[in-house]
């Protein structure tokens, strides 16, 4: 578990981004746990880097991150919703660097598959994808989705911003307070690593369609 930075770290940490105003992108890139970086600058005396503070916190709250069992089928699923721009398939939540398939399959890096989603606020929200998410995939299966079987096919909501933390805790509740056993984990999001090129589109590519994911209707409007 990570602890969280003492007010002198945080003091140190924000006098260095103001004298850097350029460092504010790579700052987030690095880790996303800095959102009371960003959340200061954005009353930072300096123009520009209120308004970088502003495109990144926006960015930030434009990218979801979801793993649910093999990244194809969560991928094909979420790709077609109306206001997702783009989304990619890919490996988080381990403590390995440049993870592979191979290597991720085998079990011992931590990473779970999982897919990037960037989306367009002005068309669709972080609540709709999120709920989405739930209904493709079985959120009550522990390491496993369908016949796939491994803590890489783990259900796993991965927050880049508090926001999405507080939604996707508000959605676990609801679906406990239907009498699901829900095990999806919230955790903040690290580094993304893309997946192999082979693993992008993969349905599309192939012409087929999922064989562990389906969509299975779990709220009630």
């Amino acid at each position: 578990m990570k602890k969280e930075a003492t007010e002198e770290e945080k003091s140190r940490e924000i006098e260095h981004v103001r004298r850097c105003p350029d460092m504010t992108r790579l700052l987030v890139a690095r880790t996303t746990e800095r959102e009371y970086v960003l959340n200061f600058l954005l009353n930072d005396e300096l123009e520009e880097v209120r308004k970088e503070a502003a495109i990144t916190l926006k960015e930030l709250g434009e990218t979801a991150i979801f793993a649910g069992g093999c990244f194809w089928g969560v991928e094909y699923f979420i790709g077609k919703l109306k206001g997702v721009k783009s989304i990619k398939s890919g490996y988080i939540g381990g403590d390995v660097l440049s993870p592979t398939y191979e290597k991720v399959c085998k079990q011992n890096t931590g990473h779970a598959e999982a897919v990037r989603i960037i989306f367009d606020s002005e068309i669709t929200n972080y609540e709709t994808l999120a709920k989405t998410f739930f209904e493709i995939h079985d959120p009550t299966q522990l390491d496993g989705q369908g016949p796939d079987l491994g803590q890489q096919y783990r259900s796993e909501i991965f927050y880049t911003i508090n926001e999405q933390k507080l939604i996707a805790k508000k959605l676990i509740e609801q679906l406990k307070s239907n009498g699901l056993n829900v095990v999806t984990k919230i955790s903040r999001a690290g580094f993304f690593w893309a997946a192999e090129e082979e693993h992008q589109n993969y349905y599309e590519k192939k012409g087929t369609r999922p064989y562990c994911h389906g969509y299975v209707k779990r709220f009630i409007e």
